[in-house]
């Protein structure tokens, strides 16, 4: 994915949500404004960079004060956010999946995990952290009748490849996989492959060579 709605870019998508976060943090430590080079601070960016994402979607103000932080927390939420709940499924509740669960019901989103599927008979008719676990066989109908459009994949590895026509044939919209087998879908799919060892390989990477050019100095 280069773009996404309306042309803007995925990774400005991806700072906005991160902007958002920061800035919900600081409007609960009561600042009111905030200036670009400060919130590009706290993300390691560069104001220019923040302004630039800001016009991008329409946003100016008074440069003088910085930023009013409310107001621009409810402009972003009006980029990012659909105008209903959109109901999310996690397939796969082992502990990863149970994490993500824990993780994103409860922060006031416009994102809400209603239900898992899973194989495992111990999991399978179970409510986990309020989550009611249904069998895979289900998918489709349980997807239809909780009107689910997005679908997380916790599962092992060597099941995702498996999953893909079932979530096709269900209607889904919307694919965050965490598995290390990179999933393709048809146009009109989004998905995002999210491998979590290929991220943390990456960063200890870089953690080796900088290790290695401070001995060098």
């Amino acid at each position: 994915m280069s773009t996404v709605g309306n042309n803007i870019p995925e990774k400005t998508i991806e700072r906005l949500s991160e902007y958002r976060r920061t800035l919900l943090a600081c409007h609960k430590q009561g600042i009111t404004h905030i200036f670009s080079h400060v919130l590009a601070g706290m993300h390691g960016i560069t104001a220019v960079q923040v302004r630039r994402d800001l016009m991008l979607i329409g946003f100016s103000s008074d440069t003088k004060k910085g930023y009013d932080v409310k107001v621009l927390i409810e402009f972003i939420n009006g980029i990012l956010d659909s105008e209903c709940v959109m109901n999310v499924a996690v397939i796969g509740m082992g502990n990863l999946g149970q994490a993500i669960t824990k993780y994103f019901n409860g922060k006031g989103l416009k994102l809400r995990i209603v239900t898992a599927f899973d194989v495992d008979p111990h999991k399978v008719g179970s409510v986990i952290d309020d989550i009611p676990c249904y069998h895979m066989d289900r998918f489709e109908e349980v997807v239809s009748s909780m009107d689910i459009s997005i679908v997380v994949i916790s599962s092992p590895t060597r099941i995702a490849p498996s999953l893909v026509v079932p979530i096709i044939n269900a209607g889904i919209k919307g694919v965050l996989n965490f598995t290390s087998a990179p999933l393709n879908f048809p146009q009109g799919i989004v998905a995002e492959n999210y491998d979590i060892t290929t991220i943390l390989e990456k960063v200890a990477y870089f953690v080796k060579e900088s290790d290695e050019s401070n001995d060098k100095n």
